[in-house]
């Protein structure tokens, strides 16, 4: 007797909210997340510069409004936070924990649990592992500030409750993707390293699904 075999069904993709889309990984992660067949949403402060995202659903709004964040969640499923911040020598920089504060309190209310944020080398007890020109010389010269503001995301992402992933992406470059991606954790052999923006988003959708990294905080380089 023959035995008919019915095919599983296809599992739906979660439907994702996109910060920091306009950015150059944001970008990144909205093309590759498109061509994948999700359902994307970005939330952006200017329709002009969201306009060449294409296949994603705009919302216009700031990432420290409340409501614009609540709006822009509505029947999502999952969050990729790729905020980042311009260096910053002199002035204290608040931005992206503030906006992760706002985020937060946002997913609890419209109950979504999916948070993957992208934060960087340098961030938490990554310090001191990009090698010497940027530890010597960029972060301490240009984004103190800035790396005590993702410290201060990554401790609101690391107490929020969700189930969160934190990427710490090595030095960033516009090179093709392609190249093997490390995820590493044990950091006590590695001093510096670079990744393209593309590999960066790769690894940070594949996230979205998986949970090998779930309330883990990777640094990811070639």
């Amino acid at each position: 007797m023959d035995r008919i075999t019915t095919p599983a069904p296809a599992v739906a993709k979660p439907k994702l909210l996109v910060l920091g889309a306009t950015g150059g990984t944001g970008r990144h992660i909205v093309r590759q997340a498109v061509e994948q067949g999700y359902d994307v949403t970005v939330l952006a402060r200017s329709a002009e510069k969201a306009s060449k995202l294409n296949g994603a659903t705009i919302v216009v709004g700031d990432a420290l409004d409340p409501a614009a964040v609540r709006r822009s969640l509505e029947g999502r499923d999952a969050v990729i936070s790729a905020l980042g911040t311009p260096a910053s020598p002199f002035r204290e920089v608040t931005l992206l924990s503030s906006a992760t504060l706002v985020l937060v309190d946002a997913l609890k209310a419209e109950n979504v649990k999916r948070l993957v944020a992208v934060t960087g080398i340098g961030a938490g007890d990554s310090a001191g592992h990009g090698g010497f020109l940027f530890d010597r010389l960029i972060f301490p010269l240009l984004l103190r500030h800035v790396y005590a503001d993702k410290n201060r995301q990554e401790a609101i992402v690391r107490n929020s409750g969700l189930d969160w992933t934190l990427v710490r992406p090595s030095v960033l470059n516009d090179k093709t993707m392609g190249k093997p991606i490390r995820a590493l954790e044990d950091l006590s052999r590695f001093h510096g390293g670079t990744i393209s923006r593309a590999d960066v988003a790769s690894f940070v959708l594949d996230q979205v699904t998986g949970d090998e990294w779930l309330h883990r905080s990777p640094l990811v380089t070639w």
